[in-house]
């Protein structure tokens, strides 16, 4: 496969959505959606316990229809903003369908509403013939306990412009046109985050410390504004959530919504817990391969010999494809539709959304993948990564707009995979000791932020939102998450005091509270995946298959019990420790 002077790094199109801000498509679109609302409000007359089956699923099938135009001019707007931070016509355009949206919510509310409280009976008659809708229809009665009066509802999604929504859009907003300062080589340089975290992998160790002592220096001035955004978060999640709508605790809200058990979560905590030995002997190993007495946090990512290789982004899109490729052709043709389509941002630009992250708007289209390519080894991962994302989705998009997208445990699935199949091909190709050894060390890294930091991070979550509820100041937050640092590190690792500051850096606990075990249930599943891919070959991918093509149209605890997996056992999750402990031996015996 040859990709060379065929892909370069660009920005993305978003001719699929709109021509631009002016296109007068975007104004027929909200006036056809004004439209369907109103013949939707009709139906509320005819919403009786014996509706007929051909009735309800017109209800359905025209709620869908309208959330899909909903869907097209918020994409727009999100894909314009994610671009570009400080676009201001982005941010008037995203303020514009946030209100509308909250809108047609309120107007459509009533459907919701009758189906959380039509009888059993009558229900399960209308689940038998909702077809790939079922499972959508029997997720919206389980949030039943916790649903209030429509007028409280209604109070509550205009609201949430106002607050949820714009808090949100402000940490984003005054994050992403942070600048940062770092002398490189006798030369000061003005670095995005992005630009910046790249010499945290840097072989100078004071280049990593100064690199760390920077963003927090940013990020730690700001503390008292940023962190007076995440406290008004946590109060509103705490106020609305338990205070109205009665759930025990914050996470059971992402639990619900996730359809995974609060039991099964507190099981891959508690294993986790049970597992820090595994990264403590991985951390004392790294130390002594670094040639130093103790590791520093500012160290956990460093390389471990002098390889410094680079690749152009054609050389990147051209060994992702290949180990697609080798693992099955439908999956590297998935992810070459990402850039036939000219869906993906690689670009390094200020304003841009800090990270990587993959779009889906809508079924029919291809998700829009946002990169921030630098050349690094490590940015050939994250761009695997991102489009086994993609290819989730394109697996998923014969489902309906309400059953494509997989639970968030699951999201993760097929971009973890994506890297592990990546990453057998560079250690087959690769010739050079260094590197070997080089990429050997890069999984575990992965393996420590995608595991243990992510639990952790939920951890803190799990302590913050309860302490906030008791008024508990910035300043007490980051000496919590310190703590926190302190419990997953132990005695292998040396912490700086600058490293309390990390929480206000992680976007995910703003915007997605209780989203980051999600990470680690991913991981840890996908090692599982890819044992018995290496174990049985071929007879392996139809059971992945289902896993994806599934989208979000089953229950995740039900489809993995599908093709064998329990992961309301406790033996599961050790199962995962079990195989990164051997990742660990295998580089302790080298």
């Amino acid at each position: 496969m040859n990709t060379k002077n065929t892909y370069t790094q660009s920005s993305w199109s978003l001719d699929d959505l709109f021509k631009g801000f002016d296109d007068p498509a975007i104004e027929a679109t909200y006036q056809k959606l004004e439209a369907q609302v109103a013949e939707f409000e009709k139906y509320r007359s005819i919403l009786t316990s014996d509706i007929s089956e051909q009735k309800f699923m017109e209800m359905v099938k025209s709620l869908e229809a309208m959330e899909k135009l909903g869907h097209k001019i918020y994409g727009f707007a999100q894909l314009s903003f994610a671009a570009d931070t400080q676009n201001q016509k982005a941010l008037i355009a995203l303020a514009r369908i946030q209100q509308f949206a909250a809108e047609l919510s309120n107007r459509t509310l009533f459907f919701s509403l009758w189906w959380k409280g039509l009888d059993d009976a009558n229900a399960e008659r209308l689940l038998a013939a909702s077809g790939d809708y079922r499972y959508w229809l029997e997720q919206i009665r389980h949030f039943k306990p916790y649903t209030l009066s429509e007028p409280e509802e209604k109070v509550i999604n205009i609201k949430n412009i106002t607050g949820w929504n714009a808090l949100n859009t402000l940490y984003d907003s005054i994050t992403n046109r942070y600048v940062f300062h770092l002398e490189v080589d006798g030369e000061t340089k003005e670095l995005t985050r992005g630009e910046l975290m790249t010499y945290v992998h840097s072989a100078d160790p004071d280049l990593r410390a100064r690199a760390y002592q920077e963003l927090y220096r940013v990020y730690g001035n700001e503390a008292p504004i940023l962190g007076q955004i995440y406290q008004n978060l946590v109060r509103d999640w705490h106020n609305e959530n338990l205070g109205l709508r009665g759930f025990s605790s914050p996470i059971s809200v992402r639990n619900l919504d996730n359809d995974i058990p609060d039991e099964v979560v507190d099981t891959l905590i508690e294993v986790t817990r049970q597992n820090l030995d595994v990264f403590q002997r991985y951390f004392k190993h790294k130390a002594k391969k670094l040639g130093v007495e103790k590791l520093r946090r500012y160290d956990i990512y460093a390389p471990v010999s002098n390889s410094s290789k680079e690749y152009s982004f054609a050389q990147a899109a051209e060994l992702t494809f290949e180990a697609y490729e080798r693992f099955d052709h439908e999956f590297a043709a998935k992810a070459q539709r990402v850039f036939a389509d000219q869906h993906i941002d690689s670009e390094v630009r200020k304003g841009k959304f800090d990270g990587a992250t993959t779009f889906t708007i809508l079924p029919e289209l291809t998700p829009w993948v946002m990169l921030k390519f630098q050349g690094h080894a490590e940015d050939i991962t994250i761009m695997a990564h991102e489009l086994g994302h993609a290819i989730h989705s394109i697996l998923a998009e014969h489902h309906t707009l309400y059953t494509q997208f997989a639970s968030l445990p699951l999201a993760e699935t097929a971009s973890t995979f994506g890297e592990m199949i990546l990453t057998d091909l560079l250690l087959e190709r690769e010739t050079d000791p260094d590197e070997i050894e080089t990429i050997l060390f890069r999984q575990l890294d992965d393996a420590f932020a995608n595991i243990l930091h992510q639990v952790y991070l939920t951890i803190f979550e799990r302590i913050a939102h309860e302490r906030i509820a008791k008024g508990a100041s910035v300043d007490e937050l980051s000496e919590l998450y310190l703590a926190n640092l302190k419990e997953q590190f132990g005695e292998a690792v040396e912490l700086s005091d600058e490293f309390k500051y990390e929480w206000i850096c992680s976007p995910n606990i703003f915007s997605m509270p209780f989203y980051s075990y999600a990470y680690t249930f991913g991981q840890l599943l996908v090692l599982a995946l890819y044992k018995r891919y290496k174990e049985e070959g071929e007879s392996f991918k139809p059971k992945y298959m289902r896993i994806l093509s599934a989208g979000g149209s089953v229950a995740p605890v039900k489809l993995l019990a599908e093709v064998g997996i329990d992961v309301t056992q406790a033996e599961f999750w050790q199962s995962g420790y079990d195989i990164i402990a051997g990742m660990v031996s295998r580089l302790e015996s080298r």
